[in-house]
């Protein structure tokens, strides 16, 4: 164990009191944003089987950057693990929204923060502990991670809890947490990093560690069981330089290579979404328009499910960006914000993807995707 004490554990009490609360989610929606510089909104799309049709959207209380195409991350908009609960960054106002999602597919906006720096891009949620990157640099201040208490759909800072990242401008694509609760993980596209910290059972990122990626830009990523973590690599738009890696992260929140940088034979495979059940990976290719699968094997190692790289295509010039799977993991949905458009797939029994058709009619400017 690296901590004597779980995190979540201790990040457990604010959940727990709020379960007697929670109604019963009904499943069949997608969530996205419009990132409009004027104000930002989620955009609720109904899912009814095959059908996706826009339902309704709310305003986050905060401002997008309005910038096409969408936002350089993944996991700008954020599901809690039951579906109850929605994060949004709102990364033209420097803070985050929290949305209830209601039995009738509606949503209430329940809080608003201040994101802890400025630029928030991307979220990570494990029990109670929320984190938050904030990409400062780009707006002339600094980089960096900041954590949360969250109960009852409120957020709290933790106070001092903020954690620079390698540099002041590094292009942070993402944060997430390990499975166990106990690591912290962020990538940088600018610097070609990953960095690691170890969280402590007070919730606080300690014990900084950054390490070169075997594969140039690192960008989107998901964690696996077993403290496995694949990661998307643009190799900086080159074509058909893109490719995926796969790591164990140690007690210590070292990385150990188990892949390494196995080509997706695409142009800037940004996006990647693990499925739930652990055994395929995607990325999305915003250079062509091209879904990658991965079969992922027992010992972490990842290879390609066609030869070509080519599982699955959403259209030249659709950019696809943030990629999720339902929580069944039986649908499989692309945002595609260079033409607003949603692709959906039905994902086979050996990973192949049956396309289902989509949602047309989004701004370009959309970011961020979840499903349930």
């Amino acid at each position: 164990m690296k901590n004597s004490l779980h995190p979540v554990r201790s990040f457990a009490l604010g959940l727990t009191a709020c379960v007697a609360a929670a109604n019963a989610q009904e499943i069949g929606a997608l969530y996205t944003m419009d990132n409009a510089g004027a104000g930002n909104h989620v955009q609720v799309i109904a899912r009814k089987g095959d059908t996706l049709s826009l339902a309704a959207a709310y305003p986050t209380g905060g401002l997008g950057l309005g910038s096409t195409p969408g936002l350089p991350s993944q996991g700008s908009l954020l599901l809690s693990p039951d579906g109850r609960w929605l994060f949004v960054c709102n990364a033209g106002s420097d803070d985050v929204s929290v949305f209830e999602t209601l039995p009738g597919g509606g949503l209430q906006l329940t809080d608003k923060v201040p994101s802890g720096g400025r630029r928030p891009l991307s979220l990570a949620l494990h029990g109670s502990l929320l984190y938050v990157v904030n990409a400062g640099g780009a707006v002339m201040d600094k980089d960096n991670v900041t954590a949360f208490h969250f109960g009852c759909g409120a957020l709290a800072l933790l106070p001092g809890s903020a954690r620079p990242l390698s540099a002041d401008n590094t292009g942070p694509a993402q944060v997430s947490i390990s499975r166990d609760g106990e690591t912290l993980v962020v990538t940088e596209k600018a610097t070609g990093l990953i960095d690691t910290w170890l969280i402590a059972s007070d919730g606080m990122a300690k014990d900084h560690q950054a390490f070169m990626s075997v594969g140039m830009t690192p960008y989107g990523f998901g964690i696996g069981r077993s403290e496995r973590l694949f990661v998307s690599e643009a190799a900086g738009g080159a074509p058909n330089a893109s490719s995926v890696s796969s790591y164990t992260i140690g007690e210590s929140g070292a990385l150990s290579v188990i892949s390494a940088a196995v080509p997706t034979k695409q142009t800037a495979a940004c996006w990647l979404a693990l499925a739930p059940n652990g055994r395929y990976l995607y990325t999305g290719d915003a250079g062509g328009g091209a879904i990658s699968g991965f079969h992922v094997h027992a010992d972490g190692s990842v290879t390609l499910l066609e030869p070509s790289g080519l599982t699955a295509s959403v259209g030249s010039g659709t950019h696809p960006a943030d990629l999720a799977f339902s929580q069944d993991g039986s649908a499989f949905f692309s945002l595609n914000n260079g033409n607003g458009t949603i692709s959906a797939f039905r994902v086979m029994g050996d990973g192949s993807l049956q396309s289902k058709g989509g949602l047309a009619g989004l701004p370009t400017s959309s970011a961020g995707l979840a499903a349930r």
